[in-house]
């Protein structure tokens, strides 16, 4: 039952975000990456985690229009994905790119003279 789930979890990934993409028509969605789902074992209830970039502001109101849709996108996923019940959806701010960032400038200030892949520059070809 665990594989059905994950299969089912990122099918609904892949048709969540186009439909975020092309079908809602909200502008209070911003610039919105459905990074991953996560789906129970009894396909009632979907986590669907998403990224939005901007600013505290323009998360809200991305997620706030996101639970607005929420029915529509249900709707659109049991018409796409063939389910005796279409899960009910659960929109999760992923916080990761933020830590990456942040970590990602904490470790630029420690280490100013390292390049962002880890090599260190350098005019002797090291």
């Amino acid at each position: 039952m665990k594989v059905r789930a994950e299969r089912i979890a990122f099918q609904m990934q892949r048709e969540i975000s186009d439909i975020i993409q092309n079908q809602v028509k909200d502008p209070r969605v911003g610039f919105v990456t459905v990074t991953g789902v996560e789906v129970t074992n009894d396909l009632q209830h979907a986590k669907v985690f998403v990224s939005v970039l901007g600013s505290e502001d323009e998360r809200a109101n991305s997620l706030q229009a996101l639970e607005r849709a929420k029915g529509f996108i249900r709707t659109e996923i049991g018409r796409r994905i063939r389910l005796r019940l279409t899960p009910e959806i659960h929109f999760k701010l992923d916080e990761s790119m933020d830590y990456s960032m942040k970590i990602g400038k904490v470790l630029h200030q420690i280490f100013p003279d390292e390049e962002t892949d880890g090599e260190t520059r350098g005019s002797d070809g090291e």
